[in-house]
């Protein structure tokens, strides 16, 4: 069976925030604990493994915007070609609330995935240092899975502003409804009179 634009939208939704969760989970599975240390004559040379721990990191950023761009987009986008005004979602508290939420969680999980990332790049970028007590350093323990679970909780917020906003849709269609039912199902007593007889006047 075909999936309406609601499905489509929810699909690719829930598929980039899972996948945004699952990069994020491997990360921090796959980010060493800290370099090798590697004593030179007045400095300390750190050297890491080649692990993919950057790259997963890169692509759970990516995904996690999409995901949030599409779930906004699930939010204003005109469904079945019937566009809904701004007014008439804001009717919603909850709506709202959830919409809040969801922007708040995008930019906490986004900028987790991001510092963790960086953080990493940066280590391996910067791997020479001057304090012979250095230990090798890596991105903070804990950072890309708990991003990765923001993540998570992201995409199904946004889930959730999709439901709320087909509610809301729905209500709005049905005031719309009334409101033409009541224009044009209303008859003025003074538009008919019963009985009356309309005599065409001589010339």
């Amino acid at each position: 069976m075909a999936l309406s634009d609601a499905g489509y939208v929810r699909l690719l939704v829930t598929s980039l925030g899972a996948l945004a969760f699952v990069l994020g989970v491997i990360a921090e599975n796959k980010k060493p604990s800290a370099g090798t240390i590697i004593q030179l004559k007045d400095t300390v040379l750190c050297k890491y493994p080649h692990d993919p721990t950057i790259a997963l990191g890169s692509f759970s950023i990516i995904f996690l915007l999409l995901s949030s761009i599409f779930g906004v987009v699930s939010i204003f986008y005109p469904y079945k070609g019937k566009a809904v005004p701004v007014y008439a979602l804001q009717r919603s508290p909850a709506l709202v609330v959830f919409s809040v939420i969801a922007v708040a969680l995008f930019f906490l999980a986004e900028g987790l995935l991001m510092w963790a990332t960086i953080t990493e790049g940066l280590h391996r970028t910067y791997n020479i240092h001057h304090n012979l007590n250095t230990d090798c350093p890596t991105a903070k323990t804990g950072l890309f899975g708990g991003a990765a679970f923001l993540a998570l909780d992201t995409s199904l917020f946004w889930l959730i502003c999709q439901m709320l906003t087909l509610n809301a849709r729905a209500d709005y269609e049905l005031d719309d409804d009334e409101d033409l039912k009541g224009k044009y199902g209303q008859v003025m007593a003074t538009d008919y009179t019963p009985g009356a007889v309309h005599v065409q006047p001589s010339v």
